[in-house]
């Protein structure tokens, strides 16, 4: 497929290194132009492109930029063609984005995504660790492998994200709509938390809303007491404090 991904964090430069080696065709931007995309994002096969340029005539955009960089691509997103299948990844936590009062007020956040750009939003790759997601891919089939959801109103877009999904190592899983998508958000029994499909519906079926919020804000003041200046905790860490504190 011909996909276009806006933003080169961790998750942004190996969504782009793990999908351009399954085939596909990947445009990579970020907001300080193509020249400074490092060289280890393009050794799969992707191209550095301005943000412009990476969303042209793809099928699929990959949103992998926190909320604060949402009004930079807001054009860009709400002029896509309706057929193109916009895949946010981001979650919201407040000490990084600041306060968004709908999302203060239990508006789900893809749903709020999804009117912050006037068009169909699909959320995935929200609910795994980069460590984990950097280092536990495996091939589809093999025992353990960890499952994702993958939520959105329109079924062909979960299709195409659940098989996207699978061809970065991990098995997709149809999570329904977005009104549902906050089973998927910080703090739920789903996030971080590495689960296998069959573990993953019970998961999702048994968080509770209205206690996300606390988890989520709880396990960041844990993470950053366990790892201290560590920009990114190992994955054992990481799922067993997000298994303790969610689960």
């Amino acid at each position: 497929m011909k996909i276009g991904i806006l933003g080169t964090g961790l998750m942004g430069r190996l969504l782009a290194r793990k999908l351009a080696a399954a085939g596909h065709h990947v445009k990579v931007a970020n907001s300080r132009g193509p020249e400074s995309i490092a060289t280890d994002v393009l050794e799969t096969g992707a191209y550095a492109a301005t943000a412009e340029d990476a969303l042209d005539g793809v099928e699929v955009a990959i949103l992998t930029v926190p909320h604060t960089g949402f009004e930079k691509i807001r054009h860009l997103v709400a002029a896509l063609p309706e057929q193109t299948v916009v895949i946010d990844i981001s979650n919201y936590h407040p000490g990084r984005d600041g306060v968004i009062p709908e999302l203060e007020a239990g508006k789900v956040e893809s749903e709020w995504a999804r009117d912050y750009f006037g068009r169909p939003i699909t959320k995935a790759w929200n609910s795994i660790g980069m460590a984990s997601f950097e280092t536990q891919g495996r091939s589809k089939g093999e025992a353990g492998r960890i499952a994702l959801p993958v939520a959105g109103d329109r079924k062909r877009d979960r299709e195409v994200a659940i098989a996207l999904v699978d061809d970065t190592g991990f098995d997709g899983f149809d999570a329904g709509m977005l009104a549902d998508s906050w089973r998927q958000q910080p703090g739920s029994p789903a996030y971080i938390t590495d689960l296998t499909y069959d573990e993953m519906g019970p998961a999702l079926a048994s968080a509770e809303r209205d206690r996300l919020p606390r988890r989520r804000d709880i396990a960041a003041q844990v993470f950053e007491e366990r790892v201290g200046e560590r920009s990114s905790p190992d994955v054992e860490t990481v799922v067993r404090i997000a298994r303790a504190l969610f689960m």
